[in-house]
């Protein structure tokens, strides 16, 4: 036995320090293989509506993609000489360097959930940039639960080599006919010198599905990681608390999260350490609140003169039957350091209703009209068309309030 899978042995049990505890045991374990496909545009049309409905188009404008159907990766194919994809037990037998990366930044024993990807068959994407590639489409990955009570488990490899730069963007989903499940998702990022990554991930769950993300992410000198998170989608828990090492000169991580709630626990945010000269990070939440629990996290820890950092979480609570619960930390431990927060919880304005109102719009067209303003965050460090893709998965004409 590996000291990998006798950390995670040891770990079974052991609960995370945030969000609703799950009966792991209650999830089924095995997944029927799934054939894989040359192109992603052979993929089942349930798929790639699933897909679609996520802000991902498995076309051509992109860098390459990657698709996993429950354990089985069906598509692993890069469009661009210098940006590898492969499914990551492929890429785990192909180079041994990647021991050097595997579980280094997400701790196998971390919780009950890494603990259960640990001693599982290696399922997800590596992805990696070479040295000085840039690259302008994205990457597109979409991981597809697609089977009812099934336990999906996803371990992640992100390389962005020095001087290159990296867009991603990933849609987690299942389709209409799958209410219950447990999707959990270790992803590891490796952002080195010079290297700028952009991912954005939009999650949409059925009512029934529990979401346990668990990230790790080290950026080297004058490297850049602009993370965008938004899901508008109903779920039953969802609880990520990513964890950022800003380990270089001048290293910067943007945190953006945009959250439509209408039922369920959620408990969101990021942790961030500002451990160099020059460094700067912020981390800004958007919450709409219809229904169920919505707790905004966001921890910045500045160990060296001159870190920069900014917390923001704005939430608008729009029914007695939600809550939403905002939690800023920011520790400082030397001077020189400049590090800010705020919090607001709210209700739409009547003067912006009435407003609007009188312009002859419904009460209820005035209200999703607002909302779509409210979560249409500027989002830095990504191209101009993933802004718009971005944008568009935003603005849907289904967000509404009551």
């Amino acid at each position: 036995m590996s000291s990998i899978e006798e950390k995670a042995r040891k770990a079974r049990d052991k609960k995370a320090l945030f969000g609703t505890d799950v009966n792991l045991e209650s999830y089924q374990s095995d997944a029927k293989p799934q054939s894989a496909v040359d192109d992603a545009l052979d993929l089942p049309n349930v798929v790639k509506k699933a897909a679609l409905d996520v802000g991902v188009t498995l076309d051509d404008e992109s860098s390459g993609a990657y698709v996993q159907m429950d354990q089985t990766p069906v598509v692993a194919k890069s469009l661009y000489e210098g940006v590898e994809i492969m499914d990551i037990a492929s890429a785990l037998k192909k180079y041994d360097f990647l021991q050097d990366y595997w579980w280094k930044l997400v701790a196998a024993d971390a919780d009950k959930y890494t603990a259960d990807v640990a001693e599982a068959p290696p399922a997800g994407f590596f992805i990696r940039a070479k040295k000085n590639m840039k690259t302008i489409f994205p990457v597109k990955s979409c991981l597809y639960l697609g089977s009812t009570n099934l336990n999906q488990r996803v371990h992640n490899i992100v390389i962005a080599e020095e001087g290159s730069e990296l867009h991603v963007i990933t849609g987690c989903t299942t389709p209409a006919h799958v209410q219950r499940g447990l999707h959990i998702g270790v992803s590891e990022y490796y952002i080195q010198k010079n290297a700028k990554v952009s991912f954005t991930m939009v999650h949409s769950w059925g009512k029934e599905v529990e979401v346990r993300p668990r990230t790790g992410v080290t950026i080297a000198e004058g490297g850049s990681l602009y993370n965008n998170y938004i899901m508008l989608r109903p779920v039953k828990t969802l609880q990520t608390f990513p964890t950022a090492n800003l380990a270089g000169r001048g290293a910067v991580a943007s945190f953006n999260t945009v959250i439509y709630s209408t039922m369920g626990n959620i408990d969101v945010g990021s942790d961030v350490f500002l451990n160099a000269p020059e460094t700067s990070a912020e981390s800004i939440s958007r919450v709409v609140c219809m229904g169920g629990d919505v707790i905004a996290r966001g921890r910045m820890t500045g160990t060296v003169p001159g870190a920069r950092a900014h917390l923001e979480c704005v939430g608008l609570l729009l029914s007695n039957e939600g809550r939403i619960y905002s939690i800023p930390e920011l520790d400082g431990h030397c001077r020189d350091l400049d590090m800010s927060h705020e919090a607001a919880v709210g209700r739409i304005s009547e003067e912006e209703l009435e407003y609007l109102m009188s312009r002859g719009l419904s009460s209820e067209q005035a209200t999703s009209v607002i909302v779509r303003g409210f979560l249409d965050v500027e989002i830095k460090g990504l191209p101009e068309e993933l802004k718009k893709e971005i944008k568009d998965i935003t603005q849907r004409e289904d967000l509404k309030g009551s």
